[in-house]
């Protein structure tokens, strides 16, 4: 099992982008990622920019997406706010957002599945 950093390619089902492929260039695309992320002001742009960018760059062999919702929540519950569970979101709509994301770079379907999750977990358990 491969831990850390991965160390060769890997291709996303269903798309043509090809996420970075040298443990440098994943290693760099880590740092400015953060870099970006403390610079936001905002905990919602902090979230949802963890959200996104770590599932983009796929710096492990498994588990990115997950690790990306999981640092997203703990940018949320970390300044007060609930966490996000998706589980109201349906897998398909998920996946095109993301596909949306990673091949034009446009955020705007992601970030309506971002805010209607919020409204939702408020709603639902709060």
């Amino acid at each position: 099992m491969d831990r850390g950093i991965r160390h060769r390619r890997v291709g996303i089902t269903g798309t043509n982008y090809r996420p970075l492929d040298n443990e440098f260039h994943i290693r760099e695309a880590m740092r400015d990622t953060c870099d970006l992320i403390n610079s936001k002001e905002n905990v919602f742009d902090k979230a949802l920019l963890a959200l996104v960018l770590l599932s983009y760059i796929q710096a492990f062999s498994d588990g990115n997406k997950r690790t990306a919702r999981i640092t997203s929540n703990a940018i949320l519950i970390a300044n007060g706010y609930c966490p996000l569970s998706f589980r109201s979101v349906d897998s398909i709509d998920y996946k095109k957002a993301m596909l949306i994301f990673y091949e034009q770079n446009n955020l705007y379907a992601f970030k309506q599945i971002f805010i209607d999750q919020f409204y939702f977990a408020v709603k639902e358990y709060f």
